[in-house]
């Protein structure tokens, strides 16, 4: 019996196949896209540690019940301002990376 060869990709072989190249518009959309929606799993997932409700974070950052649901959901929408606000009220810490021509920069 004979056995057949399965080619098999990387993850990154299939996002330069299905979405495009790193560098790429598309490619630009779908990274910032899916940070965005990391961070608002993140927010949520703070939330529920802290056993706050999507209100009671809502007044602890000054901002409407329905803003808080739209951030989890995808914090595309939010401002750097909003999203250091929540973190605040979680009393979480939150960290940025800035990495200019292949060199991290150190924010002080």
């Amino acid at each position: 019996m004979a056995t057949k060869k399965i080619k098999s990709y990387s993850l990154s072989e299939m996002k330069d196949t299905y979405i495009g190249k790193v560098g790429t518009a598309e490619r630009d959309e779908y990274e910032y896209e899916l940070s965005m929606d990391v961070l608002g799993k993140m927010i949520k997932s703070a939330r529920q540690e802290r056993r706050l409700t999507q209100e009671e974070l809502g007044k602890l950052v000054g901002v409407q019940k329905a803003q808080i649901s739209k951030l989890e959901r995808s914090a595309n929408s939010a401002t750097i301002d909003t999203v250091l606000k929540v973190f605040k009220a979680l009393k979480a810490e939150i960290h940025f990376n800035v990495k200019l021509e292949g060199n991290f920069v150190k924010l002080v």
